[in-house]
């Protein structure tokens, strides 16, 4: 089937390909297509994207050499309106025929429809039209040349262009430039009428990005003007502005030499119909004023009630709801001291972060009171959100446990419960699927089931019982995070409740750094349906199954009843009632079948703790130059252990300690993630990954837990395999669901523009997981050294995705490169082909 569907997509790209070959029917008689620009500096070319973007027109955009774009556009009949209506008319006939079935006005409808006029919108819409050479853009295009060699200090600078006739109504188009000699900063000066200012520059001149003896560079002016702007304005210069920060550039008789001045003048004001100036002053806060629930559509002008608390005036035109310490301690602009931005700017995201306002307003007035005429007075504005708010939403699913489903929530948020600015939320959830690989004896279409509930109380502060300010400033926007939840399945796997829990703490110790400590996080799982492990665990129960039957157990075609004769077949030869003695292999492989039920079924606990921290250089999100790390280091047990030992409650005998009769897992576990971006040319951008996990267990467990242990393949990972269809090492995969305490993993992708909102990547998946220090003694799944490294799988493949702006839809179609499953020697490109490749879809990319 995928072999089939694939030939049939090639077929049509193909024949899209093969019927709009002619790239220019669109193109009147006396028009060419742009083909190609070339440009020459001094007599070599330059094909440096930043260069070639300067140029107005661009041709289409190709894809492995073709126009792709040009041809779905070409694909379009041109005035398709005109079209339909000119041959409605030609069959007077069929138009009074068409009237009377339908009437004249679902006729003329008829034109409008997707068949006669959406699809060729569609088309012209979704391709690129025909770039046509223009001479008045290619004069443009070299004035723009001209204008940025002379920006980077060649005022001497001169370009031309030619265009090149080729056939077929095809040209190119070439510019040629010569840059002449390059000026030099020759000389820094400044002349600022203000000393507050004055001072502060030569203060940090040094940091200049102007030098003596520097390439002239405008670019370097700009980052200037805002490196002063910044620096005067975050100590205290209010009223200035980057347009009041002014170069003069004399390059006169200087034999290519610059001599440049900072000019500041004093502040131009307007009073009445008369101007006047003076000089740049510093201002300090002399008053803090926050308006807790200003009222944006009433009539209400005062307010009815205040508090002052810590030199900070609020105020109410209710009763004020919110302990002052919770407002004031997200504001940064504190009386006494100088204005600065970045403090605006931080007190903004703070309050924003408290989630029970919309975005505050913050303004500043003179203090009319101040004699001297340099102090301000900061005015905050916030407006409450709904004290009360609810949310639902349903979609319909698909997931390698379910065929289908549908699946709701709903949730409801209480804001400044305490009247802290605390939030809580509580979330009810449900799925309801079908499946056609669990039992299903009333024949019931939605046959498995799923619900829980979350719940969230968020405080905006560390919750401790000693005070964190100087370890966890509240410029780090701290914050407390108490959950609980519980989710419970039906008919899906063990039918297992979860219970969890957990005290979560972040903070932002810079900009883009943040950090996530979890003081505890707890799980407890309870399997119900235990006995239903050999059904979910299809390749366990088959392989004991095999052994049964080859030593005469159940007849040859006949199969172990579950769960009674299968549980009972193991303990049969775990307790040497059959012909297996420990010597023989399948004596082996049941033990081991036999060890991972009760690993997979059997209840856990687990409560830990952990530190995450993770940083990214990423300025927006269409930011395509940017580095992210996220390290975790998370452990689990210990407090626990310390109460087992404490209440004696461990078994000396399996040397296992319970609590309340449920072993819990203990281990420390260290991960590490880097993500790097490169924007690499015009709509290409070139990013890698690379992961590294290890989870120990030690002490009470000799592994991990099934939900804190590693798979590997899927939309997100190495995706010519199916989640849990890798590994560990080379194992091949022989269980249902395969995971291990370790995993390393790297991924690259090219990205690039098809044409408009369709995109195109190339990739390359590396990785595998592997057992290690744990109880597994497979040999094929355990890492050992450099040597196990021969065992990294390697996919690659391509995909299209769709960019809608707000997310994107990705299909990825990845085939096996390396299995290292296969033979030694026959790994490499074995399972190279459509019928063993596997198609991914996903939201979003994948890193």
């Amino acid at each position: 089937m995928k072999t089939t569907s694939a030939k049939i997509s090639l077929f049509i790209l193909f024949g899209i390909i093969i019927s709009a070959c002619n790239a220019v029917k669109r193109i009147p008689d006396d028009k060419l297509l742009l083909t190609k620009n070339e440009i020459t500096v001094d007599g070599a070319a330059e094909k440096k994207d930043e260069i070639q973007a300067l140029l107005y027109q661009q041709p289409n955009t190709k894809l492995l050499g073709i126009p792709l774009g040009l041809h779905i556009y070409n694909l379009a009949k041109p005035n398709h309106d005109s079209i339909y209506k000119a041959a409605l008319l030609a069959n007077q006939k069929q138009l009074k025929r068409q009237i009377r079935l339908l009437s004249a006005k679902q006729v003329q409808r008829k034109g409008e429809s997707f068949l006669y006029s959406g699809i060729h919108n569609f088309l012209e819409k979704s391709g690129e039209a025909p770039v046509i050479v223009e001479q008045a853009r290619n004069i443009k295009s070299a004035l723009r040349l001209k204008s940025y060699y002379f920006n980077q200090g060649f005022f001497d600078a001169k370009t031309s262009f030619s265009i090149d006739t080729l056939k077929g109504k095809k040209a190119r188009v070439k510019y040629d430039i010569i840059k002449g000699r390059m000026s030099r900063i020759d000389s820094l000066s400044a002349n600022i009428l203000s000393e507050d200012v004055d001072s502060l520059y030569q203060k940090n001149k040094n940091a200049s990005f102007l030098k003596v003896g520097a390439q002239f560079k405008s670019e370097n002016f700009d980052l200037e003007r805002d490196r002063l702007t910044t620096l005067f304005r975050n100590n205290g210069v209010f009223f200035i502005q980057q347009s009041d920060l002014n170069y003069t550039i004399d390059t006169v008789d200087t034999n290519q030499k610059t001599n440049v001045e900072l000019v500041i003048k004093e502040e131009a004001l307007r009073e009445g119909d008369s101007t006047f100036s003076r000089k740049f002053n510093i201002y300090k806060i002399s008053e803090v004023n926050i308006y807790t629930d200003y009222p944006q559509n009433s009539t209400i002008k005062t307010p009815q009630d205040s508090i002052i608390y810590n030199n900070f005036n609020l105020y109410s035109y209710d009763k004020i709801k919110y302990r002052p310490k919770s407002i004031t301690d997200a504001v940064f602009i504190t009386p006494g001291y100088n204005y600065a931005d970045f403090l605006t700017n931080l007190t903004r995201r703070s309050l924003s972060n408290l989630q029970v306002f919309n975005s505050p307003s913050i303004q500043y007035k003179v203090n009319d009171k101040d004699t001297l005429g340099n102090s301000l007075i900061a005015n905050i504005y916030l407006s409450p959100r709904d004290k009360y708010s609810f949310g639902y939403s349903v979609d319909l699913t698909h997931s390698n446990v379910q065929d289908f489903g549908i699946e709701g929530s709903t949730s409801f948020t209480i804001r400044n419960v305490f009247n802290g600015a605390e939030t809580f939320d509580i979330a009810l959830r449900g799925n309801i699927g079908s499946s056609r690989d669990f039992a299903n004896p009333n024949n019931l279409f939605f046959n498995v089931s799923e619900y829980g509930i979350d719940t969230r109380l968020n405080f905006p502060r560390i919750l401790m019982p000693f005070n964190t300010d100087k370890i966890i400033p509240k410029r780090m926007i701290p914050s407390t995070n108490l959950t609980l939840g519980f989710a419970k399945q039906q008919n899906i796997g063990l039918d297992k409740e979860n219970f969890t829990g957990a005290m979560t703490y972040t903070w932002n110790p810079k900009r883009f750094n943040n950090v996530r400590f979890d003081l505890f996080n707890a799980q407890y799982v309870n399997n119900i349906n235990v006995g239903n492990y050999f059904n979910v665990y299809a390749s366990s129960f088959a392989a004991l199954n095999n052994i049964a039957q080859e030593i005469g157990r159940v007849p040859e075609g006949e199969r172990l009843e579950i769960p009674g004769e299968a549980n009972n077949f193991i303990q049969e030869v775990l307790d040497g009632n059959t012909a297996l003695t420990p010597a023989d292999e399948r004596y082996n492989q049941v033990r081991s079948i036999n060890e991972r039920r009760i690993r997979l079924s059997e209840n856990n606990l687990i409560i830990a703790s952990s530190y995450t921290f993770s940083k990214t250089t990423q300025n927006g999100i269409s930011d395509n130059n940017f580095y992210s790390f996220k390290t975790k280091v998370e452990a689990a047990g210990n407090t626990l252990s310390l109460i087992a030992s404490m209440l004696e409650t461990g078994n000396t005998e399996k040397s296992k300690r319970t609590i309340f009769d449920v072993q819990y897992s203990q281990y420390i576990k260290g991960e590490f993630e880097y993500i790097k971006h490169w924007n690499i040319s015009r709509d290409q951008v070139f990013a890698v990954r690379g992961f590294f996990g290890l989870a120990i267990p030690y002490g009470n467990s000799t592994n991990i837990p099934f939900s804190r242990s590693y798979f590997a393949g899927g939309s997100n990972d190495i995706r010519a395999w199916q989640p849990y269809s890798l590994g560990p090492g080379s194992s091949g995969a022989i269980n249902d669901f395969n995971e291990a305490n370790m995993k390393l993993t790297a991924s690259a992708e090219l990205r690039f523009k098809i044409v408009n909102n369709f995109k195109g990547a190339l990739f390359v998946d590396s990785g595998n997981i592997w057992n290690t220090l744990d109880d597994v003694t497979d040999e094929a799944a355990v890492f050992d050294g450099f040597s196990s490294l021969e065992d990294i799988a390697v996919g690659s493949g391509f995909g299209i995705r769709y960019d809608f702006s707000f997310f994107v839809v990705r299909l990825d179609l990845a085939f096996k490169t390396y299995n290292p499953s296969d033979d030694a020697g026959k790994r490499w490109f074995r399972d190279y082909n459509f019928s063993n490749s596997v198609l991914n879809i996903g939201i979003n990319y994948p890193f």
